[in-house]
């Protein structure tokens, strides 16, 4: 299991997401980062990279 820094870059007094949240499940949940695909693994929403 990742570890949730990896999920949010820190730089200075900004904090910006590395990962997005899922559309289907909303905030919190964020999609996994595949090589050719986004994932969600709770309610299976996949987006395939161009």
């Amino acid at each position: 299991m990742a570890n949730v820094y990896e999920y949010y870059k820190v730089d200075g007094d900004n904090i910006e997401r590395t990962h997005l949240f899922c559309p289907r499940c909303g905030v919190g949940v964020f999609l996994a980062e595949h090589k050719d695909r986004l994932s969600c693994g709770k309610c299976g929403y996949t987006e395939f990279k161009k």
